[in-house]
């Protein structure tokens, strides 16, 4: 099989041409941030200029029911199902050029260099940009993705509201996303999905690219701690019932649990609010949230365990009252051997020189409801200091060239298969 290489200089100024829409000066940034939430009018400009360059190679546009955009370049036999690759233009509030953005333009640098060297492949493929990934605006993220494989129902994505009362749907409606619906959802043979790690181990390892067997599940819970709350001066130490003190050990114990439970383990406790706060009143009230994620579910199921049993003992030590209420989950979601051998082959043969690490996303991604209805896998490249959601965020273009030209090839494989 012939290797085929992308043009580097072509994506990396793709990106940045990208990345000028909703682009924010950054100190110490090398290329500046970025702010696009979904379906702002910030977000429907990247998305009509990625639609333009597409269709400039003779890409078919479709739209669905909840935005999501399918680029389509034809295969000798169009009744196969495409190969399909993509990932997301939205951004976080105080976002970086390549989360997500990086995905898509890899996966139309591709269409790119099929147009130009004339290559056709057996099937279809297709670059996806789904909707509203980060959850930024709309909650909770992925719903375009989780539209597309049935997680979520049509009309309560349609109807989430962001915080100023403005629905989803109102918002298609608004951009013109609906006068080119049509209906039912586009199945797809395989997806691949390019991305940053979003973390530091590529980086630690001094290694270029990443295969990603994984998605790590994911559970989230809101914990409320109650005691007494009293008077900073008359209250002697001992004879306090503070919510707080019980609270700070708990997170230094279920961090400690996390730690020594394996590589894999995370624990976070992103958020802690004390309630009625006051400089001279000992806490008694105080919620956190709890954010646990593991490989496996045994493992998601066995740390759970450890989590719970040291919150109730703690709980107890200070005489305290404790509710743990779940939130939100994502059970682990592990990734298609057939489309992970066909990633390692596309390494071995573009780069051989490089012993490409596999590794498990700590983060969530499209692919994960993808993978519910489609075999599908994912493509990591290293992030400069493990930074994402991050107007620093940066991966040097020599990292963009190697993971684009693994997913080419992959893609490759893959559409005429």
């Amino acid at each position: 099989m012939n290797i085929e290489k992308c043009n580097a200089e072509r994506l990396w100024d793709s990106i940045m041409e990208i990345g000028k829409i909703g682009h924010a000066e950054v100190k110490n940034s090398k290329v500046g941030g970025c702010h696009r939430l979904a379906l702002t009018d910030k977000d429907q400009q990247a998305r009509d200029l990625f639609i333009s360059w597409a269709q400039e190679i003779g890409c078919h546009l479709r739209i669905d029911p909840v935005g999501n955009l399918f680029l389509r370049r034809e295969g000798k036999d169009n009744n196969l199902l495409p190969v399909t690759t993509g990932s997301h233009l939205d951004t976080q509030p105080t976002g970086g050029k390549f989360d997500g953005i990086y995905g898509c333009l890899a996966g139309l640098e591709v269409l790119r260099c099929l147009d130009e060297q004339n290559i056709q492949t057996l099937r279809p493929i297709e670059v996806v940009v789904w909707t509203n990934e980060e959850g930024s605006r709309f909650k909770p993220a992925m719903l375009g993705s989780g539209a597309y494989a049935g997680v979520f129902k049509l009309e309560g994505v349609l109807s989430t509201k962001d915080v100023n009362g403005i629905s989803f749907g109102e918002e298609l409606e608004r951009l013109g996303y609906q006068d080119k619906m049509t209906e039912g959802f586009s199945k797809c043979y395989q997806y691949y999905e390019l991305h940053i790690e979003q973390g530091p181990v590529l980086e630690a390892l001094d290694i270029d690219l990443g295969i990603v067997t994984g998605v790590l599940g994911m559970c989230w819970y809101d914990v409320e701690v109650i005691g007494t709350s009293c008077h900073a001066g008359p209250s002697p130490m001992h004879l306090r019932n503070d919510a707080l003190v019980g609270v700070a050990n708990m997170v230094t114990q279920l961090t400690e649990i996390a730690a020594n439970n394996g590589v894999d383990s995370r624990c976070t406790i992103g958020e802690l609010n004390v309630l009625n706060a006051s400089t001279n009143v000992s806490p008694g009230h105080v919620t956190f949230s709890l954010d646990l994620r593991e490989s496996s579910a045994s493992q998601l199921h066995e740390l759970q365990t450890k989590a719970f049993e040291a919150l109730h003992r703690i709980a107890y030590q200070h005489n305290l009252e404790i509710t743990i209420k779940e939130s939100w989950s994502l059970p682990p979601c592990p990734f298609d051997e057939k489309c992970l051998s066909n990633i390692k082959q596309a390494c071995e043969s573009v780069y051989p020189e490089i012993k490409a690490h596999s590794l498990v996303s700590g983060a969530g991604h499209d692919a994960v409801y993808v993978s519910r209805v489609a075999p599908t896998a994912m493509i990591f490249v290293p992030s400069e200091k493990g930074l994402s959601h991050n107007e620093c965020e940066y991966t040097s273009p020599e990292q963009l060239e190697k993971g684009c030209n693994v997913l080419l090839n992959t893609i490759l494989r893959a559409a005429n298969s």
